[in-house]
């Protein structure tokens, strides 16, 4: 492992020869030109690898030293008399990384950010609509027999939206039961009106909490699970790989997905009316000391069908909400890692969301109506 020098003009050419490898020492590369240095100013800086043996990354090293002692004391090093792929290896060893372009967040005025606002919530908009467009489509050419679905994802789903949910359900259902009454006890024992505790919990389970409470835990739970899979699949490229073989994610993926979840929901909600009231029934009888048949009669007097219908009619768009913001947000996740977690994040957001502004349509347009 030596370095022959000479001179040509006024160009220093530094002559590794023998054999270069790692279990050898490594000569110096400034201290072999200081000293080949000639009297006459020198202009470039080349290499003769006529004489060389075998060599490693060793050599890769010493001649990179020796080009950037070149370049610090303004030299044309001229890596071009190597071999070529020696010369890739010192040319990649010396290539500068990219500087990050990516341009600093500008301190824009108010109206800026909100035209920025304003044009993505159209842009969400626009995207929801032309989803819901496409998976009524599906939907509606199954069930009038013009489509097909895929029968197995669709009991899986419908399996992992019912059963599987019911130890959630029943533990939160029955806690809102035992809430409610509590406070419409206090509240209704200042003015000597216990009896009315059972239609208070009745009506706020079978028309509003019963439907309201299911759906935001199944946001949470199937809706997630649903970005997440199809998220996955985005990510993996499995989405790309339908598209490709002519399968329409909508009717494949999605169709399925939102008509179990739409109708696992009103059975859910129906099962949670009734733990609910149970649950207020076990507030009323041990602490206003009413008999589970004065309960029940002040359950069944006040409350109509018209109550139960709205509620159930509410857990079916509830479902509808869950399904389209769960797959939705799937088909739309990234290619990268932190896609999946976006994805199922952003579904349970835009679920919420949407399930709470609809219930509040649902009670305005049911307040117009008298229903």
């Amino acid at each position: 492992m030596q370095v022959e020098t000479h001179h040509t003009d006024d160009t220093l050419v530094l002559a590794p020869v023998g054999d270069w490898t790692l279990d050898r020492p490594l000569p110096d590369a400034r201290a072999v030109m200081v000293n080949a240095a000639p009297s006459s100013p020198v202009a470039a800086v080349a290499f003769d690898t006529s004489g060389l043996g075998d060599w490693d990354s060793s050599l890769v090293t010493f001649l990179f030293e020796a080009a950037e002692y070149g370049r610090a004391h303004d030299l044309d090093v001229r890596i071009d008399t190597l071999p070529t792929s020696l010369e890739r290896l010192v040319a990649l060893s010396q290539a500068v990384p990219e500087a990050d372009t990516t341009p600093e967040a500008e301190d824009t005025a108010l109206l800026a950010r909100l035209g920025h606002w304003g044009l993505a919530a159209y842009d969400e908009a626009h995207a929801l609509v032309t989803f819901l467009g496409q998976a009524v489509r599906s939907v509606g050419a199954i069930l009038t027999g013009r489509g097909r679905m895929r029968w197995r994802t669709f009991g899986v789903a419908l399996q992992e939206s019912t059963a599987s949910a019911l130890p959630i359900v029943t533990v939160i259902s029955l806690l809102v039961g035992l809430i409610v009454a509590f406070l419409g006890a206090v509240v209704l024992q200042r003015f000597g009106a216990d009896y009315f505790v059972s239609y208070l919990v009745s009506y706020g389970m079978l028309r509003e909490l019963g439907a309201l409470m299911t759906a935001i835990i199944m946001t949470g739970r199937t809706g997630a699970a649903f970005a997440a899979e199809l998220g996955s699949m985005q990510v993996n490229e499995e989405i790309d790989a339908l598209e490709t073989f002519g399968i329409s994610p909508i009717d494949f993926l999605v169709t399925p997905r939102i008509l179990a979840v739409v109708l696992a929901l009103p059975m859910l909600t129906l099962y949670a009316d009734a733990l609910g009231i149970v649950g207020g029934m076990g507030v009323a009888v041990t602490m206003l000391d009413l008999t589970t048949t004065q309960f029940l009669t002040g359950l069944l007097e006040p409350v109509v069908l018209s109550d139960a219908l709205v509620g159930i009619f509410k857990a079916v768009v509830y479902g509808g909400i869950i399904g389209l913001a769960g797959c939705m947000r799937g088909l739309q996740a990234g290619d990268d890692a932190s896609a999946v977690g976006q994805a199922t994040t952003s579904a349970v957001v835009t679920g919420i969301l949407l399930i709470v502004f609809a219930n509040a349509v649902i009670d305005w347009a049911a307040a117009v109506l008298q229903v």
